[in-house]
């Protein structure tokens, strides 16, 4: 049976916590020498951003207070440890929202404003779509990133994490 487009984005979500977690097994698998190599700040930087991409949607959907200072936030550092606590609270607060939403949600319009100042309107839905695409597209540079630096990427295709059910 088809799923209903709300839990269908409750399980995608589950699906992306996964793969939060697999980055940050791959992460911590760039050896010791070689995260003073520049890609290994760089993979870092993309995890923070991927963090502060979820964490900055739902501020503009309104279900959180406060938002990451720029598009490319990275706390302190940019260690992973520093980025750990914020990937949590992001984590539970979308799951925490996404155990509310229904058609209604998804047709929802609003309004944000972009940092030169311009405003913008979008539903819900392709909002929703958005940050699941933006964060696979940033998973695969990191795989690639942590790949190069002798590290061990992980697939977190779908389809892998989904198990279709096997034949023969």
């Amino acid at each position: 049976m088809p799923q209903s487009m709300p839990d269908r984005f409750r399980d995608w979500y589950a699906y992306e916590r996964d793969c939060n977690a697999k980055t940050i097994a791959m992460l911590e698998s760039v050896p010791a020498n070689r995260q003073s190599d520049p890609n290994f700040p760089r993979a870092l930087r993309k995890f923070a951003h991927m963090v502060a991409a979820r964490w900055n949607w739902l501020h503009r959907l309104g279900h959180i207070a406060d938002h990451p200072t720029s598009r490319d936030w990275v706390p302190g550092a940019g260690t992973l440890e520093e980025i750990r606590p914020h990937l949590a609270r992001i984590e539970e607060a979308w799951t925490a929202y996404l155990a509310t939403i229904d058609d209604a949600e998804l047709a929802r319009k609003f309004e944000w404003s972009l940092p030169d100042g311009r405003r913008m309107r979008w539903s819900v839905e392709p909002t929703l779509t958005q940050v699941f695409g933006h964060a696979w597209y940033h998973r695969g540079q990191i795989a690639t990133l942590v790949a190069d630096l002798g590290g061990k990427p992980v697939d977190t295709d779908y389809i892998f994490w989904s198990r279709p059910e096997q034949l023969a």
